[in-house]
């Protein structure tokens, strides 16, 4: 009997099964059962035999989409981990899906490697990201670095702005400052904090309890 179990939420059946079968190829792995979008799964939930270690949670899906019943399951089970799994790639949807609670987000066309290795790391770390994101959380979110960073008021003020779905121009209007004065703050803070990009001040944001999910 494997040690861990998955379940596959998705609601394209043919993609569905390909990943159940890559991840019953692994190891260490095997899938319970997959769920066509999220209130399926929260029917499924009720069964305490029907409780995984790890969901794979595609976002964009009918009914109950994958952030709404990611919030959910963050609330009512605690102790599963959910790793997204989407073809969306930008910015406002990976911080939407790491609010709601997500351990991990990865690309749909992922690596079988990369996947096996996300699903490894997340039983024994609690989470994994991709390698950009990674490399956030260990050069600028590490507990020793950010100990070290002094932020002033309104840099507080403007990364938990940053946390929300406004854009730099409406943060501007809410802090009733410039539009360039407020880029200056995010070019400032990339520099400050060793971040890339908002998913990387997102992450810190929560890291620190800057941002409380």
């Amino acid at each position: 009997m494997k040690a861990h179990t998955v379940v596959i939420v998705e609601d394209h059946i043919l993609l569905s099964q390909a990943i159940a079968s890559l991840v019953n190829s692994f190891e260490d792995f095997n899938v319970l059962y997959t769920c066509k979008n999220g209130q399926e799964l929260l029917t499924k939930l009720k069964t305490p035999s029907n409780i995984p270690d790890i969901i794979l949670m595609d976002v964009n899906m009918p009914i109950l989409n994958g952030i709404e019943t990611t919030g959910i399951i963050k609330n009512e089970y605690p102790k599963i981990k959910v790793i997204a799994l989407s073809v969306e790639e930008n910015d406002t949807t990976i911080i939407k899906m790491l609010k709601a609670g997500a351990k991990g987000y990865l690309l749909k066309d992922v690596e079988k490697d990369v996947l096996e290795l996300a699903l490894i790391e997340t039983i024994k770390h609690g989470y994994y990201h991709t390698k950009d994101v990674s490399n956030i959380l260990i050069n600028s979110l590490s507990d020793d670095y950010s100990s070290k960073i002094q932020l002033k008021d309104r840099e507080i003020e403007f990364i938990i702005h940053t946390c929300s779905e406004m854009t730099y121009k409406e943060i501007a209007e809410k802090m009733f400052l410039s539009p360039k004065t407020i880029d200056g703050y995010r070019d400032t803070l990339f520099q400050k904090l060793n971040v890339k990009n908002r998913i990387g001040l997102v992450l810190y944001a929560i890291k620190n309890g800057i941002y409380k999910l």
